[in-house]
């Protein structure tokens, strides 16, 4: 969806995003009574400050005899003293509706924005795997966090001053028309114009802005990567070539935002000078008129006040329209996000699970690379309580049969059996319940230890949490740190080693007490000491459960039940440890030679 699209994107927003942006309105429509009232106010104190140039054009135009335009009973509006007195009343009452409505739009742009936040974050986590294999993190997270800021910014000002300015476009031409319609018809006769050249220069700034938006993305996207990757970056080396590559991106951005900057200021420019113009030119047009005795000096007056405020209006609008457009491409992003299929909860809670598991005639290829089969036929069983150890090379399928354990991604033909059930027959958060996976890089959120076990089982009691890291073997080193169990592991679990993360997690499996286990090369990562520490707990956690371990090192799986030796997405030998090793000619007889070597 955002990776790689940025260079086939197109500059202009499509009808589509139109329509993606109307989603949005679902997120107000909780709280439009509100909006609406906040509108109301938005209304009124627009008219109250339309009544400024007005009431100034009245009170320095009055003289004796005149005709106020502003008359209000039971008041001489032709005294300046009542006219000052009345424009003290009109400011109160344009400073309280401005307050209650940015109150109110503030009330309703937070809840409605607190609202996509906790929609778009729901939808995040649990979207399918392959979403995030088509999508870098990076870049998620920087288009979530800068659109919501941009539609912060929209729905409490932008959208308000953009109606504001129509509104006083409005009323300001109707005091025109009241005061002259000669002068009027000369003041609109810009205005066709103006517009025309607001569309055209419109739609190429919001494409300018659009694309910087996605450079920006995508070298926030390098950042974090580069910062998560930090010792890979120094172990090779490679800081030039990171600094080379965001230096390019920021390069973009910043020819993108020169680029539009000039087309911005080359289009203010152009309406400022098109329109002072303009307005001078009515302005001797309407001098003319009062000395020729056709309006009077406090018509006069009053359509040039008004006339300013009109020319602002349309002065305005142009930026505000092109902030707008910029917040409906931000939009369209969000509801990209939002569109995106969910994984299927569909099925049945899983009752009195075994722990049984069938691979019948699996064949998989991953979305992404469609042309290359993974797993072609695959075969086995797995009773409840055996321990099934996964050999092979590199890319023979292993790990994507733990994949596919965890229904993280749906095979392409053949049946997955727990139990005798299909797996698609059962609900997918309850599938997930009965399985835990200790993989080889553990990955532990950046709160406590006692936070990170507790991921297991969020229910779980002291007691329970202090008995599961007993048996991870890790009560020990936790409680030889001076906060213990409220020691912060830092981001990614950073201040642990790998035997102590390892071991952080083998707890968190335990809490969790699956039916069945995943293994991932939990051990292969791990000096000697720290793998004796972490199988022992591994043997522990095994004891009773289905378990799958997916092992280089073939010392750790000679007591399995049985060892699937896979070869190109194929099981290709099959059997207990002293069964296969008789096989000379076999690859496990090969693999197993080679390591005691």
């Amino acid at each position: 969806m955002f990776g790689g699209r940025k260079k086939r994107e197109k500059i202009e927003l499509s009808k589509d995003a139109y329509k993606k942006a109307k989603r949005f309105l679902l997120f107000l429509k909780p709280y439009r009574w509100v909006y609406l009232v906040g509108w109301i106010f938005l209304v009124f104190s627009s008219i109250t400050a339309l009544l400024f140039p007005a009431l100034t054009g009245q009170l320095l135009g009055t003289n004796e005899g005149d005709q106020p335009m502003i008359d209000l009973p039971n008041l001489d509006m032709t005294n300046i003293n009542n006219i000052i007195i009345v424009m003290m009343v009109v400011f109160g009452a344009q400073a309280f509706f401005s307050y209650f409505r940015i109150v109110l739009f503030n009330h309703v742009t937070e809840r409605a924005l607190r609202d996509l936040k906790r929609n778009a974050f729901n939808k995040l986590i649990h979207l399918p795997l392959d979403f995030y294999n088509r999508n870098k993190v990076g870049e998620l997270t920087s288009r979530i966090a800068t659109d919501i800021n941009l539609l912060q910014e929209t729905l409490n000002t932008t959208i308000a001053e953009f109606f504001r300015q129509f509104i006083t476009i409005i009323i300001a031409l109707t005091f025109i028309l009241y005061a002259s319609w000669e002068l009027a018809l000369w003041m609109l006769a810009v205005v066709p114009v103006l517009a025309i050249i607001a569309i055209v220069f419109g739609r190429y700034i919001r494409g300018l802005s659009k694309a910087a938006q996605n450079e920006s993305a995508s070298s926030n996207s390098i950042l974090e990567e580069v910062l998560t990757g930090i010792v890979n970056v120094k172990s090779f080396t490679n800081e030039k070539y990171e600094a080379n590559r965001y230096e390019e991106r920021v390069n973009n951005i910043m020819r993108l935002n020169i680029k539009g900057g000039l087309m911005r200021g080359g289009f203010v420019s152009f309406i400022l000078f098109g329109l002072f113009g303009g307005v001078a030119f009515v302005i001797w047009k309407a001098k003319s008129m009062e000395i020729a005795g056709f309006i009077t000096e406090q018509e006069f007056f009053t359509f040039i006040l008004f006339t300013i405020f009109l020319g602002a209006s349309f002065g305005s609008i142009p930026d505000l329209w092109a902030k707008i457009q910029k917040a409906i491409g931000a939009t369209e992003h969000l509801m990209d996000v939002l569109e995106e299929p969910v994984e299927k909860e569909a099925g049945t809670k899983i009752q009195n699970f075994e722990g049984k598991v069938e691979f019948k005639s699996v064949y998989f290829s991953y979305p992404q690379r469609k042309e290359v089969q993974v797993l072609n036929g695959i075969n086995f069983t797995c009773q409840p309580g055996q321990t099934t150890a996964l050999v092979g090379s590199s890319g023979a399928g292993k790990s994507t049969i733990s994949s596919l354990l965890l229904r993280l991604y749906n095979i392409d033909k053949g049946d997955i059996l727990f139990d005798n059930q299909t797996i698609d027959s059962f609900q997918l958060s309850s599938l997930r319940s009965q399985i835990a996976l200790v993989p080889q890089d553990v990955i532990l959120f950046g709160g406590t230890i006692k936070e990170n076990i507790l991921y297991g089982n969020i229910n779980a009691t002291d007691a329970e949490v202090i008995a599961a890291a007993k048996q991870a073997n890790a009560y020990d080193f936790i409680m030889s740190f001076p906060n213990q169990m409220e020691t912060l592991v830092g981001d990614r679990g950073i201040q642990l080693s790998g035997g102590q993360k390892q071991r952080i997690a083998i707890a968190r499996a335990v809490l969790k007490d699956p039916k069945i286990l995943i293994l991932d090369e939990a051990t292969s990562a791990l000096d000697t000491e720290s793998e004796k520490l972490v199988q022992d707990a591994l043997d522990q956690l095994m004891q009773g459960r289905t378990s799958f371990v997916i092992a280089h090192r073939l010392s750790t799986i000679k007591n399995a039940d049985n060892i699937l030796v896979l070869e190109n997405g194929k099981v290709v030998e099959e059997g207990r440890h002293q069964d296969l090793i008789t096989n000379q000619n076999g690859i496990y007889y090969k693999l197993n030679n080679t390591q005691q070597v």
